[in-house]
């Protein structure tokens, strides 16, 4: 689902305009950022929430030169799915 097709879907549920939509999802998204920044992660009540973490330094290799490079150590982004999210998407017939 494109940005597009997403605010298209928000407007009709919500039924505002596409323009009003757009700009829901961009102070969303802006809002998410400086949480994530601040406090480290930002949950999504029953859709998951994004966390900041470290990643320790590790060896890696160049796969045409199969030569050994260290990969330094760094901060990254993840998205955990909520148990809530998973179920509904994975719900399995009993």
């Amino acid at each position: 689902m494109t940005k597009t097709e997403l605010q298209m879907a928000l407007a009709e549920a919500t039924q505002t305009n596409k323009r009003i939509a757009g700009v829901f999802l961009d102070t969303l998204s802006v809002l998410a950022y400086k949480e994530i920044k601040k406090n480290g992660e930002f949950v999504l009540p029953g859709f998951g929430k994004l966390v900041k973490q470290k990643r320790k330094a590790r060896t890696g290799f160049n796969p045409k030169t199969q030569q050994k490079i260290k990969i330094p150590a760094k901060t990254v982004v993840k998205f955990r799915v909520a148990k809530a999210a998973k179920d509904a998407v994975l719900a399995t017939k009993k």
